[in-house]
Formats: C-alpha cells, sequence, structure tokens
C-alpha cells in the first residue's frame, strides 16, 4: 500500500540530531513514501545528520542567515532532485543569555539576531524557493512554532517574540503564495527535550509543567509531531492554509 506521500520530494531544513523535531517530521515523512532531502548549516553540523542519513546526495548546505547561501541550495536542489512538493521550515535560534530571566535583559542586537534566524528566514527560504521555480504545483510549506508565541513563558522571552512574528509571517505568505498553488502552515508543537529546548533555563520545570497540562498527562512524541507534519505535506491537507496547528496533547488549552 502506497503512503500519503509516495512519490513527493520533501526538503527538511533544520535537522539536528534524532531528537530533533525536524527529524521526527523526516522520518515520518519517509514512512510514508516521501523522498527526503536535507539542509545543514555547516560542515560541523554536516557530521551529526550524515550519521543520521547515509545518502550523500540528499544533503545540501544552507545557511539561512545568508541569502547566497540559500540560493546556492535550492540550485543545488533542483539541479540534482527537479522540483519539489514541500519544505519544512524547523529552524531557530537565540542567544543563551537573550531567553533567560528577564525581557528587559534583551540588547538590540540579540532581539534582531532572534528575528533573523527564527522568524525571517521562513520568508527568506519561500521567496527562493518561488524565484528558482522549486516548488511544484501543488506543493507546502510548514514550520515549526510554539505556545511561547502567545504566552509569556518563563525564560523563552525574545524566542517568544521571534515565534509569534513567525507565526504572522505564515498568514501573510499564506496569503500571497495560496495562487501559486502553495499551503504555509505552522504547528506549534508541545515541549518536548530537544536540543533547542535544552538550552532553555530551568528547561526540566518546563518540561514538567507541560505534561502536567497534557489531557492525558503524557508528553508529545516526536512521532505525533511527525505524523502531522507528513499530513499538512500531503494532498489531503489541501484545504489548509496560514494555519497554526497544536500537536501539544492540550496544553494550548490552559
Amino acid at each position: 500500500m502506497e503512503g500519503i506521500l509516495s512519490n513527493k520530494q520533501i526538503v527538511v531544513m533544520g535537522v539536528a540530531n534524532k531528537r530533533s523535531i525536524a527529524w521526527g517530521c523526516a522520518q515520518a515523512m519517509e514512512k510514508q513514501g516521501a523522498t527526503v532531502i536535507y539542509t545543514y548549516q555547516n560542515e560541523r553540523m554536516k557530521k551529526s545528520v550524515s550519521r543520521l542519513v547515509g545518502d550523500e546526495k540528499r544533503l545540501v548546505e544552507c545557511d539561512v542567515a545568508n541569502d547566497d547561501s540559500i540560493q546556492t541550495a535550492f540550485t543545488a536542489i533542483k539541479q540534482r532532485f527537479g522540483k519539489v512538493d514541500g519544505l519544512v521550515h524547523a529552524i531557530a535560534y537565540a542567544k543563551k543569555e537573550e531567553l533567560s530571566v528577564s525581557i528587559l535583559n534583551v540588547s538590540r542586537e540579540g532581539y534582531a539576531l532572534a528575528q533573523s534566524i527564527s522568524a525571517y528566514s521562513l520568508i527568506a527560504v519561500a521567496k527562493a524557493a518561488h524565484e528558482l521555480d522549486l516548488l511544484n504545483d501543488p506543493a507546502s510549506i510548514a514550520t515549526l512554532t510554539y505556545f511561547g508565541s502567545e504566552r509569556a513563558i518563563p525564560n523563552y522571552n525574545v524566542m517568544g517574540i521571534a515565534k509569534a512574528a513567525l507565526e504572522a509571517s505564515v498568514r501573510y505568505l499564506a496569503r500571497d503564495m495560496g495562487s501559486l498553488g502553495v499551503r504555509v502552515n505552522a504547528i506549534s508543537a508541545g515541549a518536548m527535550k530537544t536540543l533547542a529546548v535544552t538550552g532553555i533555563d530551568n528547561h526540566s520545570d518546563l518540561l514538567k509543567m507541560s505534561q502536567e497540562r497534557t489531557t492525558d498527562g503524557q508528553s508529545v512524541t516526536l512521532e505525533e509531531i511527525g505524523g502531522t507534519c507528513a499530513f499538512l505535506m500531503s494532498d489531503l491537507s489541501k484545504g489548509i492554509a496560514g494555519d497554526i496547528i497544536y500537536v501539544d496533547k492540550g496544553v494550548h488549552l490552559i
């Protein structure tokens, strides 16, 4: 039996290790028949991704802080694979000192950096994909966000603001790319022990609080988030655009 992503090619940006949400998404999509193409930021990150992905051809360097790097990466992807059917953006960054204690600690430079990597990069990759005619019609773009975009989560601070900007970007991109046959949505994933979360002060308290507030008392899993991502990349989600889909087992209901 064919999967819901058979014969589709999906670009995944943001895999750091086997606990990355991006990796959970990639695994779920591959199980549904997709060919997944992975980008990595630099040579150091390539080593980590290479341990998970044996096929060197499906690894492409891309630093989303650099527009030329995005253009080069997407040009290489199109040359190797032709057009693709989807893109998963799972990239965010803020300096650790900009996250802790109080928003009043945030510097202008740190704020700009968090916005550039965590929010603007989605627009940058969507723009480059459009300019290079990389995406099929229909196609899907999905990004990863978090509940801290709406609520003042302790020690999340500048990243919460960046995630709010990311979610607004999803809505505007969905509006402007819909006529091109491209859907744009976000998954608001529940807190998990990923590399990003462990960079937050007192992250164990955050994880405990999140689990206590799920509807079944269990934390969301990589497989559950990945399954939602696979659905958003599939033609089954053609009616969904500009949405923030919560995959947090109800934590956002508080």
